[in-house]
């Protein structure tokens, strides 16, 4: 059979629905052998970093990877970007590549670089195809790889003359991975340590949703009563109502969270991944940690662990809660959930003007979502006041990038969460610095018949870098653009534009557009500028 054909059959017995990729020269017996797949559906895009942002997000809302395809040297790096963000995201993605063939890679070969080398130490695992046999071996040792605790991303690239060799392996059946718990004593020590602090603070971190144990962890939490704060990436585990709920951490600035941590004798860390950010600049007093997570505990000076517990996190809270746990409801001084409600706007005031506000627009979403609205936030200043502001109903439902934190992810990010989860209405809200990064993905989107909804924020300027400016110098330099009409520009790829004049017409153009089942519409909001 020959190779291209046995890669295709691989994809599909490891369950892959989609591919999102660019065609080169390289990778056409790939595509020939793709268009015979009665079970893999195969996806043009606009740009390869657009089909590694719309891998990823797939992945992540799935569960499963997200698969990804460029040709060689320009298509291959087109996708360092979106490759590197899943990797740090820990979303599972599986990108192929094209690549020379074995023999002419010791030449200066024209479009020729060494792809597994560049992918390295942006991957879990980067691999060239050097023998046809190995392919079934390769697909399944990378999906594995791509899966495990923490997922991530793994690049296979395919030399020209690999992918038409005959091939007499075959495919290799599926496997699972038992499902590890901690050892009794560690367990034990565990216990103990937590019924000898007095004031316990639980921070909740990614890997909670990755392992299905947001239920596991609320059960844990409602047992020990005390206070709790999500990662930007967890966010929605608890209720916006539950009184434990402290919101988010993690900020650069204002990070009114940290006074209660600092309060605290115990860190209780479930499923935290610390390229969100590091503990040295969340745990300054280095208070003592129990660790509890799929992976051992990094050793790190700000993050002193005073005991873990390590295995898989739904199994490992199922035997922690039938321990005997002592419930310990403590507050952190000076009404310090008031506070940081009121420093994140998290309730919304009554209006004293209709001025259009990132949140005002926020709190204008809560109202409208459901038990289905899915939020994908792009990167800029925006994502910082969706960390702060808004809360979502569920964990899961608010997509924030926060490892390599790149601009540009929502607008193909809303692609692969709709085909991921079609019954949800996927609302993406991004900048207009980070939209025109991957906007020409709207024609994707309106090939594939998709309806989402794009709130775009348009300050004409890269808002972030503008305060850090202005703060160390005073003023400003080399960050404001001029824009397009994003409304016609909306118009010329079919998707409907909207442009509220203040917040009373956003909400109900928001509310009109979730109405809107199948059709993308584009809400234009000119933010006001503060003096």
């Amino acid at each position: 059979m020959k190779a291209s054909d046995v890669i295709v059959s691989c994809l599909e017995n490891e369950g892959v629905e989609y591919i999102f990729g660019i065609i080169g020269k390289e990778v056409i017996d790939l595509a020939d052998s793709l268009s015979r797949s009665e079970k893999i559906t195969y996806i043009p895009v606009r740009h390869e970093q657009g089909a590694a942002f719309i891998a990823d997000v797939y992945g992540r809302v799935s569960g499963k990877p997200g698969v990804c395809l460029a040709t060689l040297g320009p298509g291959a790096a087109n996708l360092l970007t979106g490759i590197s963000s899943a990797n740090l995201d820990h979303s599972p993605v599986i990108a192929l590549t094209g690549q020379k063939s074995l023999e002419s890679q010791h030449q200066n070969a024209h479009q020729y670089i060494d792809i597994s080398k560049v992918y390295e130490p942006a991957t879990k695992w980067a691999v060239q195809l050097k023998d046809a046999n190995a392919i079934p071996e390769i697909i399944r040792k990378s999906f594995k790889i791509a899966m495990g605790e923490k997922p991530g991303a793994v690049v296979i690239e395919i030399p020209e003359n690999i992918a038409v060799d005959n091939v007499t392996t075959k495919v290799l059946p599926l496997s699972t991975l038992p499902k590890s718990v901690p050892a009794k004593e560690s367990l034990e020590l565990a216990v103990k340590f937590l019924n000898e602090s007095k004031q316990p603070f639980i921070i909740v971190g990614n890997g909670v949703v990755r392992q299905e144990a947001v239920k596991e962890v609320q059960t844990f939490l409602d047992q020990l009563a005390c206070p709790v704060t999500h990662s930007f990436m967890a966010k929605g585990i608890l209720a916006k109502d539950q009184p434990q709920n402290y919101y988010t951490f993690g900020f650069n600035e204002k990070d009114y969270v940290l006074r209660g941590i600092e309060e605290s004798d115990l860190l209780v860390v479930i499923g935290f991944d610390f390229v969100e950010k590091l503990p040295s600049e969340w745990n300054r007093k280095k208070v003592p940690v129990l660790h509890i997570d799929n992976l051992p505990a990094e050793v790190n000076e700000g993050y002193p662990v005073k005991a873990e517990l390590v295995g898989n996190l739904k199994e490992t809270l199922q035997l922690f809660v039938t321990s005997e746990i002592t419930s310990k409801p403590w507050l952190p001084s000076g009404d310090l959930k008031k506070r940081i409600e009121a420093a994140f706007s998290i309730n919304e005031e009554p209006n004293v003007d209709s001025s259009l506000t990132i949140e005002k627009i926020l709190h204008v979403v809560e109202r409208v979502q459901s038990d289905r609205t899915l939020v994908i936030a792009d990167v800029g200043s925006h994502k910082v006041s969706i960390a702060r502001t808004y809360q979502p109903k569920h964990a899961n439902q608010l997509i924030i990038s926060n490892g390599l934190a790149s601009m540009g992810i929502s607008i193909p990010g809303a692609i692969g969460a709709k085909l991921a989860s079609p019954e949800k209405t996927v609302i993406c809200i991004t900048g207009d610095g980070g939209a025109l990064m991957t906007f020409a993905e709207l024609e994707t989107a309106k090939r594939l018949g998709l309806s989402f909804i794009i709130i775009l924020l348009n300050d004409s300027m890269l808002k972030i870098e503008d305060e850090m400016m202005k703060k160390e110098f005073g003023e400003s330099y080399g960050v404001t653009f001029t824009n397009p009409d994003f409304i016609t520009l909306a118009k010329s790829f079919g998707v409907k534009g909207m442009k509220p004049k203040d917040i009373v017409e956003f909400e109900a153009m928001l509310s009109e557009a979730v109405g809107l089942t199948n059709e993308i519409v584009l809400i234009e909001a000119v933010l006001q500028q503060k003096s």
